[in-house]
């Protein structure tokens, strides 16, 4: 993945929030069936407070479907979509090897081929009162895998070891983020990450989260190679379903998994 790529990409994505309103509300949509949506907050019917974000959210694979304006937005957000796929292949190959598995292990169990590639593009202008809001509140991604750019402001916040936790964007550099998907399918080996935005009253903040789960179809349970020496942490569940319950209600937390974790 080059500099270049991700600058263009990041430059591009600015650009539509910079289109006039009237042509961002052509894609103004609140079904988190709709394989493209514009909006702001997280699931404004749901919430009883709001966040101060707007969002792109794109379907990219299987199906591609970033918007044909601005001009030139298409061709670079499938570019950077096509390595996304690419580095993330390598990370599921390493995380496999890792936990003794076989190298393509955790890509066979989420279907890679038909997997599921997720555009969430977040613009986060200065906020008057930054203390009194959040951009995002606390959450674990409902996806396996996260590639997180931004245009280096910061906010991004990860809870560790009791706090939170301020992580400084480096430049040229994607962070990973392990999501729901492969917290379940590793029954547990790997941590999803609990993560929140913050705000600043100066500057904008744009960042661009490619996710990558599971194919929708796929039902998404701990790997057996890693479960036969200890004990089953969660049950399984379809993706497409686990998906679709997540993106319509309020974003708290880790509460999606927890629902799919055993008790002892």
């Amino acid at each position: 993945m080059s500099d270049n790529l991700m600058k263009d990409v990041i430059e591009a994505t600015r650009n539509f929030f910079e289109l006039p309103d009237e042509e961002k509300q052509e894609f103004s949509d609140t079904s988190a069936a709709s394989p493209l949506r514009y909006g702001s907050s997280f699931n404004v019917q749901a919430e009883s407070v709001h966040f101060w974000r707007d969002y792109l959210k794109a379907f990219t694979h299987p199906q591609f479907s970033i918007p044909n304006k601005p001009a030139g937005f298409r061709d670079v957000a499938a570019e950077y979509c096509h390595k996304g796929r690419e580095i993330t292949k390598e990370l599921y190959r390493g995380m496999s090897e890792s936990l003794g598995l076989e190298a393509n292990a955790i890509a066979d169990a989420f279907g890679f081929d038909t997997d599921f590639q997720f555009y969430i593009a977040n613009l986060y202008p200065p906020c008057p009162q930054p203390e009194l809001a959040l951009g995002q509140p606390p959450h674990s991604d409902n996806t396996a895998i996260t590639l997180l750019i931004e245009n280096g402001i910061g906010g991004l916040q990860v809870y560790q070891r009791g706090k939170w936790v301020k992580v400084k964007p480096i430049p040229g550099s994607i962070m990973v983020n392990i999501g729901d998907q492969l917290e379940l399918v590793t029954n547990g080996k790997y941590n999803g990450v609990l993560h929140r935005v913050t705000l600043n009253n100066n500057v904008t903040r744009v960042s661009l989260a490619l996710a990558h789960g599971p194919s929708f179809d796929k039902f998404v349970c701990p790997i057996p190679e890693i479960v036969k020496d200890g004990k089953l942490e969660f049950k399984g569940m379809n993706y497409g379903e686990y998906f679709y319950n997540q993106q319509s209600t309020q974003l708290v937390g880790k509460s999606r998994l927890d629902l799919l974790r055993i008790s002892s």
